[in-house]
């Protein structure tokens, strides 16, 4: 579906000032050709955008199909004579429905990066701080479902350890009684299973900051 999603696209032209200008005026007279244009044209844009967020490919024609959505939106409050511009203008709206979809899909089921263990520190802390970027809130929820399918990989053992305590905020002891170990090797499990993501991690944070 994507790789037909990319003919498609390579096919779209740029429009010139002039001809989008004439677009819009159409497009607010009520002419549904022009309006289809526009959408037509800035299909790019969602492309653009959607590909920030660097998803599988399956969430990602998710993501373009929501930014398409909020580049509609974006066409129906627009004002071209006002001289913004309409990419500066919907890139806002395209974006935002793009994270509510990822907030209401990685919100729940997925693994704390912010919730501490034992000793204090936290999974969050397996990621380069600088590609957490604060304002921009899906792409943490990315990263937290990279955490989760590396933690899904682990061995069985490993695997409950790290979602006992950053999942189910469970102690050490409460954990080595559930799967029949000593508190100590709960801590050799934890630290096991840390290195294991950290490794696992690491090709995809090297294209998450490109």
């Amino acid at each position: 579906m994507l790789r037909k999603y990319l003919v498609e696209l390579n096919k779209i032209e740029v429009l010139s000032l002039e001809e989008e200008r004439l677009l819009w005026k159409q497009e607010k007279e009520g002419d549904e050709e022009a309006h289809q244009k526009l959408i037509y044209a800035y299909q790019p844009l969602v492309f653009k955008t959607a590909m920030q967020f660097h998803m599988p490919e399956d969430i990602l024609m998710e993501l373009i199909q929501e930014g398409t959505v909020g580049l509609l939106e974006a066409s129906e409050t627009y004002d071209y004579t006002k001289g913004v511009a309409f990419s500066l203008f919907a890139v806002h709206r395209i974006r935002g429905r793009m994270c509510d979809f990822l907030k209401r899909e990685f919100s729940s089921n997925c693994i704390s990066l912010d919730r501490e263990n034992e000793d204090g520190w936290s999974l969050a802390e397996l990621v380069p701080s600088q590609q957490l970027r604060p304002d921009e809130v899906a792409e943490r929820h990315a990263v937290t479902d990279r955490v989760t399918r590396a933690v899904n990989r682990l061995p069985v053992k490993e695997k409950k350890v790290l979602e006992g305590i950053f999942l189910e905020n469970k102690t050490p002891a409460v954990l080595a009684e559930d799967i029949h170990v000593t508190t100590n090797h709960v801590y050799r499990l934890e630290k096991q299973g840390v290195r294991r993501v950290r490794g696992m991690l690491s090709r995809f944070m090297k294209d998450f900051k490109r």
